[in-house]
């Protein structure tokens, strides 16, 4: 494989991190074998460095007659098999219209060029221009390589970049050349006599933060052993010399300017702490790894993907960008104390994680898959919220156990903690803002005459700008999480002539939902969808249509492996998980606990909190425990993130809803975590559950029945043992890595149905 890198200029021409990476990563696909060359700005083919880099010449004026200079030393070196661009302004005119115009491209995003150009102070005119230049390099692409999440997220917002043409690869660090050193002799090469040595790193432009550093350390109060150096150089440095006089701490701080490669390693050794201060754009922060490597700690912001670098070293999280006293603390802390030998041998293993040898093969793979195909399948999954309720937690588990075989991104209709959820689990999201008054649009009002117009026109407007960005992304197909999604979302893909598959978690019946809706849905159902997925047989019969079942997967953090031990001595632990909703049955639960436990000898546990409208319900609970005299023995705990902790601690879990449930993840969890359960005899809960075999049945709604069932596991402790123990085994068939294969299964057929019926129309 022949690749040719199309790069800005060599480090022996200026310093910087797009540079430095360029040439690393030349010297370690060159080490590797692979027939690697580059081509960049400058006059100093004999200067030191890379081996297999060409310098294009007469590049002084203009980025147009740079560019020009790049093409005409490309027409000069062999036909690659494949581009790498590094830098939109020296790459766009060679991959259009030039020597590179036909070969297959990926493109190094390093960072929005044109809005770098804004931060700086350019003008109106030439951030368009720049901006033009992005759009026409990036046009061209086949992939796209980005160094953290931050930026592909501004690859995918800000230019429209498919989320599966992008790749995320953090960039490595030269293990040789950045290593642990004699602190105490590094600072005596450097002359610096000070107590305490805080760097920072940074080329002297706005966008690095260096006013905010030296605002968090006159915040600091540095005493007389201490000394701030600052490495690099850059057009603010004037100014930022005169703001450390007038801070009164120019006396503490060093400027050095730019510094040989050798003395970067002895700055790094030399210090107590890094500390990167960026205010915007930052990718990922070279200097993390770099400093890490030296066994010095870092302290950084949150600034683009520069919190990602931080969290490497898992000394705590990035500081707020811009914030010169979460800045000053941060440092303050680091400063505290030695940096031991044994914390400096943690950090350089947290950096020889990021070797420049694996980021080659990275590469390599990469590399292949552009002039070879084999794309994963592309996702769009749709959700109208982003709370964290049943459906949404399920569907980022099920995308954390897709292992590689899909790419996914979530389109949301609002921001909110599910984002995080989802790019934990390796899918890409966006937030397409729905109208609050289609979002909130209760089930209860569908029916004639009571559904807001209002609501109506802004889904039919979202409805047309989804099918926009659909027809865009181009996926090979469209996933719905929600009811809500399903509709828009169905009818969206429709128009974009996408495949798209229903996942429905609802039951669609009375009294879930009104006469009126119920027809609506299992209208649609016929129509929209290419296939349907239902979250148990219970679900499916109710929508009244063929599909597939495909149940949530378990929480990651409840592994099936064996019953948890738990304190059989002590009272009785009872647990009732979910929603707080009437229909969810918690007014049952604490009745039927009282007609069991008449006397002390077993807790209750409520856990959730109410969502859409139903504070009303959640608050009578407590009254309701009280009038039964056990207000003492029922604990309200609201929302709880760690349910894993909570279900440890449970002996029985109950389940009480008064209407058929969908699915019931929460029994399928406490199966997971060995808990005997009790579940009602109707719905998803009574076709996970066997009864005497892995937990027990009630009839659904009936007080005395659930209270007999809890008596009886009461009494029984070697019943309950050994309906846990049966319950793990039932449990392991639904881990997200379980279930995977047949969601990409249902995928796969839903695209391939959607092709045969292309070819059938074209027929």
């Amino acid at each position: 494989m022949k690749v040719t890198h199309v790069g800005l200029e060599r480090t022996s021409t200026r310093r910087g991190g797009l540079n430095r990476y360029l040439e690393d990563l030349l010297a370690a696909q060159r080490s590797a074998g692979t027939d690697a060359i580059a081509v960049v700005l400058g006059d100093d083919d004999d200067a030191p460095g890379v081996d297999g880099i060409t310098s294009a010449r007469g590049a002084t004026g203009s980025m147009v007659l740079a560019a020009a200079s790049i093409d005409r030393a490309l027409r000069t070196t062999r036909r690659p098999d494949l581009a790498d661009a590094h830098f939109a302004g020296t790459s766009a005119l060679t991959t259009t219209i030039g020597a590179l115009r036909s070969v297959p491209l990926v493109v190094h995003f390093q960072g929005p060029w044109a809005d770098e150009s804004a931060h700086a102070g350019s003008s109106r005119w030439n951030v368009a221009a720049k901006r033009a230049v992005e759009r026409l390099a990036y046009r061209r692409a086949d992939r796209f390589v980005v160094l953290s999440g931050a930026f592909a997220e501004v690859l995918t917002s800000a230019y429209g970049v498919a989320p599966w043409s992008i790749d995320v690869i953090a960039p490595g660090v030269d293990l040789e050349r950045f290593a642990p050193g004699d602190r105490a002799a590094s600072r005596s090469s450097l002359d610096v006599a000070a107590r305490r040595v805080a760097l920072s790193v940074r080329r002297l432009v706005p966008r690095m933060g260096l006013e905010v550093l030296l605002e968090a350390w006159r915040e600091l109060q540095p005493g007389v052993g201490d000394l701030l150096a600052i490495v690099g150089d850059g057009p603010d440095e004037a100014r930022l010399r005169a703001l450390a006089s007038s801070l009164g701490i120019a006396s503490s701080v060093r400027f050095c300017g730019s510094v040989t490669d050798v003395a970067l390693v002895e700055w790094y050794r030399a210090a107590d702490v890094t500390v990167i201060p960026s205010v915007a754009l930052e990718g990922f922060g070279l200097v993390v790894l770099e400093s890490l490597a030296c066994g010095t700690p870092v302290v950084g912001t949150d600034a683009g993907g520069l919190g990602e670098a931080v969290a490497l070293a898992g000394e705590g999280a990035a500081v707020p960008a811009g914030d010169a006293r979460a800045l000053a603390a941060a440092m303050t802390s680091a400063l505290a104390g030695p940096v031991t030998a044994e914390r400096a041998a943690r950090l350089r293993d947290v950096a020889a994680q990021h070797s420049w040898a694996r980021v080659a093969q990275e590469h390599d793979l990469l590399y292949e898959r552009v002039l070879h195909g084999g794309k994963p399948l592309r996702v769009v999954v749709l959700d109208h919220t982003a709370v964290l309720s049943g459906g949404e937690l399920a569907i980022a588990r099920a995308i954390g156990g897709l292992g590689g075989e899909a790419t996914v991104h979530a389109i949301l209709g609002a921001e909110g903690p599910l984002r995080s959820r989802l790019t934990d689990a390796g899918s890409t999201v966006e937030v397409l803002e729905l109208d609050d008054r289609a979002r909130h649009v209760n089930r209860s009002t569908v029916r004639p005459g009571r559904l807001d117009p209002r609501a109506v026109l802004a889904t039919a407007s979202y409805v047309t700008r989804l099918a926009r960005r659909l027809r865009t992304l181009r996926p090979d197909v469209v996933h719905t999480n929600s009811l809500k999604s399903a509709l828009y979302g169905g009818a969206a893909a429709r128009l974009a002539g996408i495949p798209c598959v229903w996942h429905v978690r609802d039951r669609i019946a009375t009294p879930y939902l009104p006469e009126p809706a119920v027809r609506l849905v299992r209208l649609a159902a016929r129509i929209l969808p290419t296939m349907v997925l239902a979250n148990s047989e219970s679900t499916l019969r109710a929508l009244g249509v063929d599909g597939l079942v495909l149940p949530s997967p378990l929480d990651p953090s409840i592994v099936p492996h064996g019953a948890v031990e738990r304190d059989r001595h002590g009272a009785l632990r009872v647990t009732m998980l979910g929603r707080l909703a009437p229909w969810k049955g918690q007014d049952l639960a604490i009745e039927a606990f009282a007609d069991a436990f008449a006397s002390p000898g077993a807790t209750l546990r409520i856990v959730g909190a109410p969502l859409f409208g139903e504070e009303a319900f959640a608050a009578s609970l407590p009254a309701r425990a009280a009038a039964l005299d056990i207000g003492g023995r029922v604990e309200f705990l609201g929302f709880v993130d760690d349910v894993a902790g909570v279900l440890a601690a449970t002996d029985v879990l109950i389940h009480c809803s008064t209407i058929p449930e969908p699915f019931g993840q929460v029994v399928v969890e406490a199966m997971g975590a060995g808990c005997a359960v009790i579940v009602p005899d109707q719905g998803g809960p009574a076709e996970v559950v066997s009864d005497g075999v892995d937990g027990v049945t009630y009839a659904m709604g009936d007080r005395a029945a659930l209270s007999r069932a809890l008596r009886r596991l009461a009494d029984d402790e070697a019943l309950r043992a050994r309906l846990g123990e049966a319950a793990v085994r039932t449990a392991a068939a639904y881990t997200p890595q379980a279930l995977a294969p047949r969601l990409l299964g249902a995928w796969r057929a839903a695209s391939d149905r959607s092709r045969r019926g292309r070819r059938r129309r074209r027929g």
